[in-house]
């Protein structure tokens, strides 16, 4: 019953959302759109996940080859569990596969897969701290949310970068955290450690992830400014930049399925003064696919990770 909490609330926000704008308008904008525009930005998907399976090809050890098919069958893996786990966990459970494959041991795994969300997030905040600084809006809203991306980004930075700012940083949440996830932290600060230590040792590959991770999250939200257009609606770019990640971010939040829902909902909002509500829907629909698509191309792959992996316990029993 808890699994299908998330996606009663992601129902129950949507079917209000849809009331709300009056779903015959929201099939209008899609009868309308620019279907030149619409298929550019669908077919996105596919060099933004080629990209990121580049990307963990580049994460990997001298020594400890990864294929870029292999790389590709990961991403699109994780893709499928993204949808249905909570934060993006799917990405966690790549790290689990990783090693069961034999690709990495266990703790270096998790590392790599931590390394690279954090430099996914702490990308999508640069840009929405970009995106904001330079935005019109100046109310004391877009203001606290400035301020609290811009202090995320600091934080993550820190995080990533400083041994002596992770312990102090995990040892205060370890103290104000409930007793049952203080194991969990440790667990977690062990990994991050070497993390740190593994990925700090070689600052030339340090520096290629890092743009990467910048450049490929800018063509994720050059992707929703495509979405935009096919829409035949009009918003600036820079204002695309800082209100696109905040959808995303309101995705992430654990309560709905996927981030369906929230992302609709956040995307309504922020978009409120370029157009009409019917239109920020039919947008949430396609950020959306962002997802699904990878997602069902993940299908087949997350059955053969499955399968191999069982086939494995029953080779040592």
């Amino acid at each position: 019953m808890k699994r299908l909490i998330p996606l009663i609330i992601s129902l129950l926000i949507l079917a209000f959302i849809y009331w709300k704008i009056d779903f015959a308008g929201l099939i209008q904008v899609f009868q309308n759109c620019d279907r030149g525009w619409m298929f550019i930005s669908l077919s996105m998907v596919i060099p933004l996940t080629m990209l990121t399976a580049w990307r963990l090809q580049q994460l990997m050890p001298a020594g400890r080859g990864l294929g870029f098919g292999e790389a590709n069958r990961l991403i699109l893996a994780a893709s499928v569990l993204n949808m249905v786990l909570p934060s993006k966990m799917g990405d966690i459970v790549k790290a689990y596969f990783m090693k069961k494959r034999g690709h990495l041991d266990g703790s270096l795994s998790l590392s790599l897969v931590v390394f690279e969300k954090a430099c996914d997030l702490l990308s999508l905040l640069l840009w929405c701290a970009f995106g904001l600084i330079l935005h019109h809006e100046k109310s004391l809203l877009f203001l606290a949310m400035t301020a609290a991306v811009a202090f995320g980004l600091v934080t993550g930075i820190m995080l990533l970068g400083s041994r002596k700012f992770t312990e102090i940083f995990l040892r205060m949440a370890r103290k104000i955290a409930p007793q049952k996830f203080r194991s969990k932290i440790e667990k977690f600060q062990t990994s991050w450690r070497e993390m740190q230590q593994f990925f700090w040792q070689d600052k030339k590959q340090l520096l290629k992830i890092t743009t990467t991770s910048i450049f490929i999250w800018f063509c994720h939200l050059l992707q929703i400014w495509f979405f935009i257009l096919a829409l035949n609606a009009w918003t600036p770019f820079l204002a695309n930049l800082a209100l696109s990640p905040l959808a995303i971010l309101a995705g992430l939040l654990p309560l709905t399925f996927a981030g369906v829902g929230t992302r609709d909902a956040a995307l309504i909002a922020f978009y409120k003064p370029y157009f009409a509500a019917p239109t920020a829907a039919a947008l949430g629909l396609l950020c959306t696919s962002r997802y699904l698509l990878p997602a069902i191309g993940g299908l087949p792959f997350l059955g053969y990770y499955l399968a191999s992996i069982q086939d494995m316990r029953e080779v040592k029993k």
